[in-house]
């Protein structure tokens, strides 16, 4: 009888553990982001837990598939190889921003993301900074922002759960 009890609460247990894995549906880096990546990057903005003062002046972004022609000043150089980018800065602002997706070949994510962690320039702005960089990637989709740091993690946590 006591053996019945002990497997019943051990298999209960495990029950009970599976579901709040499965409840808890974590998104895996693995997975791959379908849509486009100015899609993508719109639905961070809705989803990013950001300032209200970062979102009034959103007014003043634009957002732009990269060209040949802007790499250098907003990866920090043109030997990156991706199949598809989108920017998104805004054009007057005081603070230092840069929000980038890129889709790259899968087998080359981790080379892609140490290129921009070596080319990034925190200080490429006129008279301010970025207080951070973040690079994630999910797939083969990677996230590269350049901005303060509550704005940064918000839109890293925001890659992170879409």
């Amino acid at each position: 009888m006591k053996n019945s009890i002990n497997k019943l609460m051990v298999c209960s247990i495990c029950l009970v553990t599976a579901l709040l894995c499965a409840a808890c549906g974590g998104k895996d880096k693995n997975d791959q982001l379908e849509g486009s990546l100015t899609d993508i990057m719109t639905g961070l903005y809705e989803k990013a837990d950001l300032s209200e003062d970062f979102r009034a002046g959103m007014d003043s972004f634009e957002m732009f598939e990269l060209t040949e022609e802007l790499e250098v000043s907003i990866l920090g150089t043109d030997e990156i190889t991706y199949t598809e980018g989108v920017a998104s800065i805004p054009m007057i602002s005081p603070n230092a921003y840069q929000c980038v997706l890129l889709r790259v070949e899968e087998d080359s994510v981790d080379t892609v993301k140490q290129q921009l962690k070596d080319n990034a320039d925190l200080n490429k702005w006129v008279c301010v900074s970025a207080e951070t960089m973040l690079i994630e990637s999910r797939g083969n989709v990677i996230f590269f922002i350049m901005s303060d740091n509550d704005t940064a993690y918000a839109m890293n946590d925001a890659f992170l759960k879409y």
